[in-house]
């Protein structure tokens, strides 16, 4: 196999991320999730591995749909407490050199102006290691305790999404030139003022006059990530993205996506190739396939039927707790993540209740990979080869045990295969994932918005000429 795997760590900043009840085991640090101890631990095991990054996940609300409350979450610590993830960057690059460091963060609850600059910040406290995970959000109770009353329709998160990130390329690409920063102590000239542009952007959802607040960070626009699986997600990930996640269980279903959107990245202009997707997968790993199978069994005796369920309801918007436990899931309108319910009640396989929470017990919504480093290396191989996935977006069951045993059984075969590699490139995390330079690529849309006078003079000339023509912008580019 002449290509070569990715792998991420996926984590949270909380207690119970993929596996809820798994908290419980005595050997599990999540609990320790709020003190830096934690992250820089981890940081360290994994750039000991080669990860391409840390990413961590995040909502804003809690998970309320199960049972009508959250109770359970509560109870089992799924996915609350939990805290701010982009102030874990600056701790985790501190101790390590290249781990790229993922963060999420919603276009549905925080305004474009203020976030560019977090974000930019976090790029240059990095020296360019930071991506952004580009999330519309799912969960009706962080909308509501904001005071937005409830989420936008599904789509239309995704309308909400493109001007934001329209928003941010104008800030972050185009409003400080190249060389408008020369700290002339001769001059006491700082910033060449007319280097620096305000922005001047008017859309349906956000006025953004004025300047960016940050000069240029190493990568200008942090490395794109996106987990799209709906029609509108995918559109946007084939658009806009870098690196994609999708937790597909199944490799005919992996395949038909990876196809689908390196095909709408090509017809958008993209270099399909250049886009990377990683399937989340819980990887359970030991000397041989019984210790695996025996340490995932152990693992499972601990995992929370109703903590399981807590996540399934939220993600999916269906309310499980209302069923038997062996009834069957059937599909149901929501404005929650549309695929996971399509999947569920459409997919090669019938969900008992019962079934759904003991699957989802350990990992979530991806499947679980159980054996020695010989069989789980095959595995990984053949789910590469026959899906044309890039790498795996790796879920923990006990923290930080189980990131140390791929680490210290997984990576070393992969290695021996010659299919992982063995240390870093240089450079930004843009140049460590694809090899070219730390900014953006000239096909990728933000470059359209390097030259933000030009994108004020036409955006200026297409109203003025009320024209609706899409074409327009370009004939007159």
């Amino acid at each position: 196999m002449s290509k070569t795997i990715h792998l991420n760590a996926f984590e949270m900043n909380c207690v119970g991320h993929q596996s809820p009840g798994l908290w419980t085991h005595p050997r599990d640090r999540s609990w320790q999730y709020k003190d830096l101890e934690y992250w820089t631990d981890l940081a360290k095991i994994l750039e000991r591995g080669i990860f391409d990054g840390i990413f961590i996940a995040d909502v804003i609300g809690y998970y309320d749909v199960y049972k009508g409350s959250n109770y359970h979450a509560l109870q089992q610590a799924a996915q609350i407490p939990v805290n701010d993830p982009l102030q874990l960057a600056a701790p985790i690059a501190m101790v390590t050199e290249h781990l790229g460091i993922g963060i999420t963060a919603s276009t549905s609850f925080e305004h474009p102006y203020t976030f560019a600059r977090r974000l930019s910040t976090a790029d240059h406290h990095t020296k360019g290691r930071v991506g952004w995970n580009i999330v519309t959000s799912y969960l009706e109770s962080g909308a509501k305790n904001i005071g937005q009353g409830g989420l936008r329709r599904h789509d239309n998160r995704y309308e909400v999404a493109n001007e934001y990130v329209e928003v941010l390329y104008k800030l972050f690409e185009g409003s400080w030139e190249d060389g408008a920063v020369v700290r002339d102590r001769e001059r006491g000239i700082f910033t060449h003022p007319e280097k620096v542009h305000e922005i001047g952007h008017k859309g349906k959802y956000f006025d953004v006059p004025g300047y960016h607040l940050c000069e240029p960070s190493p990568q200008r626009t942090p490395v794109l990530y996106q987990a799209g699986a709906s029609g509108a997600g995918k559109a946007f990930a084939a658009g806009h993205a870098e690196c994609v996640f999708v937790a597909s269980p199944l490799k005919s279903v992996l395949k038909e996506y990876v196809a689908d959107v390196r095909r709408q990245a090509a017809a958008a202009g993209r270099d399909p190739r250049k886009l990377l997707v990683y399937n989340l997968v819980t990887v359970i790993v030991d000397e041989t396939d019984a210790k695996a199978q025996a340490k995932f069994e152990e693992y499972q005796r601990h995992s929370s039927y109703d903590g399981a369920l807590v996540f399934m309801s939220g993600w999916s918007g269906i309310d499980f707790g209302q069923y038997a436990p062996t009834d069957l899931v059937r599909k149901v309108e929501t404005n929650a993540i549309v695929s996971v319910v399509e999947h569920l009640a459409h997919g090669e396989k019938s969900w008992r209740i019962d079934e759904l929470a003991r699957w989802g017990g350990i990992g979530g919504l991806g499947p679980i990979f159980v054996g020695s480093p010989s069989t789980v290396a095959d595995i990984l191989q053949q789910w590469v080869e026959e899906t044309d996935v890039d790498g795996f977006n790796l879920a923990y069951a006990v923290a930080h045990e189980t990131f140390a045993d791929v680490v210290g059984y997984l990576v070393p075969e992969l290695q021996r295969r010659g299919v992982y590699p063995s240390a870093y490139k240089a450079g930004t995390l843009r140049e460590k994932l694809f090899g070219d330079g730390p900014y953006l690529p000239d096909t990728h849309p933000a470059a359209h918005y390097r030259d933000i006078e030009r994108v004020k003079a036409n955006e200026a000339r297409r109203k003025s000429a009320d024209v609706d023509d899409p074409s327009f912008e370009d004939a007159i580019a």
